[in-house]
């Protein structure tokens, strides 16, 4: 295995317990080469005190110096490091043992690829899923058509270079953040399918701590930016269906009913069978509410 540096980004805000734990299980790794992680601090004041300092593991603290938002956090720390990879942790996940030397190893053996995915391990209340993408390479048309919940950005570790100089830094202009994630996946597949890890090495926690959990007009927002941005989604009727559906959703949790059901059309005449079509109804006509629909979905390990 390469003895290159592995470079963490771990953006941060008001969540000082749990950046503690995912600066500690990313030190923690087995990888047998110099790890740094840089934790970067998004419209909250830095603490000094996690800074660590060593030859092969160490931890600095800067402030975003970008857009406001995750998105802007992240690209300050691809900034910030000097590793051959960087990685991506979010301060309310944290990673499994071995995550880094199987994605480098897994990375080593795709010459080309840009990124490496994994599979998680979903935190929600007491019950624990596994989700892990069956895929070993994960191409563009791939991603138009699902998501793939698997591939969640506290999984993702990179090549520096090609990131950079190819791919780009993460969009800071998705309305509100929501789906900069999805969309950054988009855009590195385009250059090179990713690589995956069929192995659950990060846990993600889900529930109300997260920074867009009932955010439904960001929802919207965000996943109306990103079919407008990918017009290639009119080539995978599944896809293009699903992010109507999830806009439906949206707009229903609002209130918008008039919205949700154009939405919802446009989304049953591409796909009949997408299953978030008859959600965004139920929740339009007021059968049922919409935090009972993701709370009920999140105890299965799945979102909307």
């Amino acid at each position: 295995m390469t003895s290159e540096r592995v470079s963490v980004v771990i953006a941060t805000r008001d969540r000082p317990e749990m950046v503690r734990e995912a600066i500690a299980a990313a030190i923690d790794q087995d990888y047998p080469g110099p790890l740094d992680v840089v934790v970067v601090f998004d419209q909250s004041e830095p603490d000094d005190t996690l800074v660590q300092e060593g030859e092969r593991r160490s931890v600095r603290v800067i402030t975003n110096s970008h857009k406001a938002g995750l998105a802007g956090a992240r690209n300050s720390g691809i900034e910030a490091v000097t590793g051959a990879y960087v990685a991506f942790c979010d301060d309310d996940d944290y990673w499994l043992p071995t995550k880094v030397s199987e994605q480098v190893t897994a990375l080593e053996a795709a010459p080309h690829a840009v990124m490496v995915t994994c599979g998680i391990r979903v935190e929600y209340d007491d019950d624990t899923f596994d989700r892990v993408l069956d895929l070993d390479t994960v191409p563009f048309e791939e991603l138009l058509r699902d998501r793939h919940t698997e591939l969640h950005p506290s999984t993702f570790l990179m090549r520096r270079g090609p990131l950079v100089d190819a791919v780009g830094l993460v969009d800071e202009e998705v309305p509100g953040g929501f789906g900069e994630d999805y969309e950054f996946l988009l855009r590195t597949a385009r250059v090179q399918p990713i690589v995956n890890v069929c192995r659950p090495l990060t846990v993600v926690r889900w529930g109300k701590q997260s920074f867009f959990f009932r955010r439904w007009e960001t929802m919207s927002a965000g996943l109306s930016w990103l079919l407008a941005r990918y017009p290639e989604f009119s080539s995978s009727p599944r896809g293009a269906a699903r992010v109507r559906g999830q806009i439906a959703f949206a707009e229903a949790s609002m209130g918008n009913r008039r919205t949700a059901m154009r939405w919802a059309g446009s989304a049953l005449r591409t796909n009949p069978r997408e299953p978030r079509v008859y959600l965004a109804a139920a929740v339009a006509l007021g059968a049922v509410k919409p935090d009972r629909v993701m709370e009920t979905l999140h105890r299965r390990g799945k979102g909307i």
